[in-house]
């Protein structure tokens, strides 16, 4: 690996749950059909990552109290092996084989309906984590390699996504 190439890996790294995945560094995928679905459920609200604000990169978020009808429309872009096994910020370990997600306010554990706009295909994952903070400014969710390869963007890393809230509704403290 260059210098350069080596160098781009840890700044890249460094900006957390960011990053594209490496299409090249993970086991052939399986087939999106045999992906299952996340299941909702109710769940307490996690222990960590829940506070009512954070500040990421310079910039102040706000954690919504609660995910009653959250319906937005931004860009998803996806992790995976640079971030297996690591904490997410709810304190589980990141597993890029289960249908996870990471948001920058929704509260923690969410679950939420992934659509991708490019081929209609549909996930439903669990949020765990916050993120992404890389192009904040139109990426609002950050899903697995699972999610990634059910909703077809492991190849193109973005693509444009409706995301909504299922029930149980969550909220941010019991």
């Amino acid at each position: 690996m260059s210098r350069i190439g080596a160098a781009m890996v840890v700044v890249l790294a460094g900006a957390g749950c960011t990053m594209v995945g490496s299409p090249e560094l993970v086991s052939p995928p399986p087939a999106p059909s045999d992906i299952a679905n996340a299941v909702p459920r109710v769940e307490p609200p996690a222990r960590q990552g829940n506070m009512a604000q954070y500040e990421q990169s310079g910039r102040q978020y706000h954690v919504m109290d609660s995910s009653y009808l959250y319906d937005e429309r931004g860009v998803a872009s996806w992790y995976g092996n640079d971030f297996h096994g690591r904490p997410t910020s709810s304190g589980e370990a990141y597993d890029m084989n289960l249908m996870t997600a990471a948001h920058r306010t929704l509260p923690l554990p969410t679950y939420v309906e992934v659509t991708n706009l490019a081929n209609g295909r549909t996930a439903i994952v669990r949020v765990n984590d916050r993120g992404p903070f890389h192009d904040p400014d139109s990426r609002i969710i950050d899903v697995s390699y699972a999610a990634a390869v059910k909703l077809g963007m492991v190849g193109s890393g973005t693509t444009p996504v409706r995301v909504r809230a299922l029930e149980p509704w969550q909220t941010r403290v019991p």
